[in-house]
């Protein structure tokens, strides 16, 4: 009878023991806070169905996508801790690792890439009837060239800048977001609007069908002039039908896009969200169009010289790629 008051008393002990070893577990998850771009693109919800994977397969991980003005707002959140993870392009990567460009005197050397996904396509939409065929004849033209710290409108000035446009002041810069350009385009008050992100783009595929929109080549003299001062670019064809009456290929300028995080991040952790992208890739490429366009094994080429984070180079060296 002892025996068994005594087995109460320790099993009544060790339950809500138990139950705070429980509770304190789930405190011990890793917050992971990831910026990703407007709404109205498709990285948005590429980085909420990523999200959500992470927070499914992986219990010591709560992972939050949020929309943002793009991968310059990104890299800044990372460099000041406010996120962990980010979408970005290689370009301003670079920029951001070393302090120059845009992030002139404020180098990160925290910042890692983690995953390369694809090469992300700048994407020149311009009216029909706005006598536009080449970038030299946006001189003069209303313009939307991206929200203020956007990748977009980097780009834009970079690509005006080498074809020997003087941006901005050559154009009527206006420094709206995919959303507005649309509405601008359609009310006529906007002969044009940059956009890089992956296709097919919804802002596009609106624009082509709805504000009596074209794209625009990207003439091949100014990638290889691109390539030959930044070396991250590569030339890329947007296929014919991609969009409403695209019924040609379009040529244009691409950069890769990477999710890229901070060195100071975990390297287990980092290391178990890498693995687990990779693993359910396929089923998140079966409702991801954008994961459409990578190639498993390209994910760590094309980076720009950038560093791999530790723990996401410990997965890709055990599958053979580093």
């Amino acid at each position: 009878m002892k025996r068994t008051i005594l087995l109460i008393a320790i099993v009544a002990l060790l339950i809500p023991a138990t139950a705070f070893a429980s509770g304190a577990q789930e405190t011990e998850k890793t917050i992971i806070n990831f910026p990703t771009a407007a709404t109205t693109g498709a990285v948005y919800p590429l980085g909420s169905a990523i999200s959500n994977m992470w927070n499914n397969k992986l219990p010591n991980v709560r992972a939050s996508a949020q929309a943002s003005a793009g991968g310059i707002a990104n890299l800044n959140m990372i460099a000041d801790g406010e996120a962990q993870l980010g979408v970005a392009v290689t370009s301003i990567m670079y920029e951001s690792y070393n302090g120059i460009g845009s992030f002139e005197g404020r180098p990160n050397p925290n910042l890692r890439v983690m995953i390369g996904l694809y090469s992300n396509p700048n994407q020149v939409v311009v009216t029909q009837n706005s006598g536009i065929n080449s970038l030299k004849d946006l001189v003069g033209k209303r313009f939307a060239s991206g929200a203020p710290g956007s990748t977009t409108e980097v780009e834009t000035s970079i690509h005006l800048k080498t074809s020997g446009v003087n941006y901005p002041d050559a154009l009527r810069v206006q420094y709206v977001g995919f959303t507005e350009a649309i509405d601008l385009m359609r009310n006529k008050q906007l002969d044009g609007a940059w956009i890089m992100a992956g296709i097919p783009n919804a802002a596009v595929t609106e624009m082509l069908s709805t504000a009596g929109g074209k794209l625009l080549d990207i003439e091949t003299s100014l990638i290889d002039e691109l390539q030959r001062q930044h070396p991250w670019y590569s030339a890329y064809t947007i296929p014919a039908g991609t969009y409403p009456g695209q019924d040609k290929d379009v040529v244009t300028s691409a950069i890769k896009i990477t999710i890229c995080t901070d060195a100071r991040v975990d390297d287990d952790v980092i290391y178990a969200m890498t693995k687990a992208f990779w693993e359910n890739f396929e089923e998140l490429k079966a409702t991801q169009a954008p994961l459409k366009q990578v190639d498993p094994k390209e994910t760590v080429k094309d980076l720009a010289g950038l560093p791999i984070h530790e723990g996401a180079a410990r997965y890709y060296k055990e599958i053979g790629l580093l």
